[in-house]
């Protein structure tokens, strides 16, 4: 069972950035897609960057310009830079790794980003 860890959050002010990281246990790493979810308070979890298992990324529009995914098999770390931070980036973010023909899904613990204004 892959085990993933994040790290990274905080308290920010608006425009500032942070830089999150997600820690994988496991060899499944260098083949799984990966994302990274958001759930602000009172709202459902939500898809804020993916990248498939070559390096190629997905952000939705909402965050697109601000938000880069990466990540380096060789550490079995993933990474999330956010930019230009809003207070609706405000969330618990999540680390998931997508299932593989060899393993199911997995969910990190999250990590709290506040932005205040």
């Amino acid at each position: 069972q892959v085990q993933l860890v994040e790290s990274g959050g905080g308290l920010v002010q608006a425009g500032g950035s942070l830089r999150l990281s997600c820690a994988a246990s496991g060899s499944i790493f260098s083949v799984a897609a990966m994302g990274w979810f958001r759930q602000a308070p009172g709202k459902q979890r939500e898809l804020v960057a993916s990248i498939s298992s070559r390096g190629n990324p997905f952000y939705p529009d909402s965050v697109k310009g601000r938000f880069t995914i990466s990540r380096d098999n060789t550490k079995n770390m993933l990474y999330l830079q956010i930019d230009s931070l809003k207070p609706e980036d405000t969330g618990v973010y999540y680390c998931r790794l997508s299932p593989t023909s060899a393993t199911v899904g997995a969910w990190g613990q999250g990590t709290q980003v506040t932005v205040s204004s």
